[in-house]
C-alpha cells in the first residue's frame, strides 16, 4: 500500500508543480470563480461550452499542492466532456473524498483517495470542483467552500 500511496503523492505533486490547462481561456463563455477562506485558496475556473460538451476548460488562482493538482487533474478529466458528464464526475469525486465511495470511473482523480483522511483538507481538493458547477450553472456570485 505504500508505494500506491507514494505514486499518488508523485502524481499529486507533479501537478502542483506543473498544472495542466493553468492560464486564462480566451474563448471561454462560462467562469466561475471559489475561495476557500480556511487556507486562503482561490481559483477562477473558465470553460467554453458548446451545445452540451466542455470544449476548452482553464483555471487561475493559487492555493496549496491540494489545491493546484485537484484543479489540473480536474480540467484533464472534464475537457470534452458533456455537461451531464461533468456533472456526474463531481458526484463522484466528492462522493470519494466525503462519503468513502470507490473511484470506479474516476480514472487519475483516484489519487485524491487519501485526502479523505484528512477532512480540513476535502475544501482544498473540491473547491475547483465547485467552482466548475458554478461556472456550468452559469452562477454569477464566487463559491467558497464555507
Amino acid at each position: 500500500m505504500s508505494d500506491l500511496r507514494d505514486l499518488y503523492q508523485e502524481v499529486i505533486l507533479d501537478h502542483n508543480r506543473a498544472p495542466r490547462n493553468f492560464g486564462k481561456l480566451e474563448n471561454a463563455n462560462r467562469e466561475a470563480e471559489g475561495h476557500n477562506p480556511l487556507c486562503g485558496d482561490r481559483v477562477r475556473v473558465s470553460l467554453h461550452v458548446e451545445g452540451d460538451r466542455i470544449e476548452g476548460i482553464a483555471f487561475q488562482g493559487s492555493g496549496c499542492a491540494i489545491s493546484t493538482a485537484s484543479a489540473s487533474l480536474m480540467t484533464e478529466a472534464l475537457k470534452g466532456r458533456t455537461v451531464e458528464e461533468a456533472r456526474r464526475l463531481f458526484h463522484g469525486f466528492h462522493d470519494l473524498l466525503t462519503a468513502g465511495g470507490d473511484a470506479d470511473g474516476l480514472g487519475k482523480l483516484a489519487v485524491f483517495a487519501g485526502v479523505r483522511e484528512y477532512p480540513i483538507r476535502i475544501k482544498c481538493a473540491t473547491l475547483a470542483w465547485h467552482a466548475v458547477q458554478a461556472a456550468l450553472d452559469q452562477q454569477d456570485h464566487p463559491v467558497s467552500t464555507e
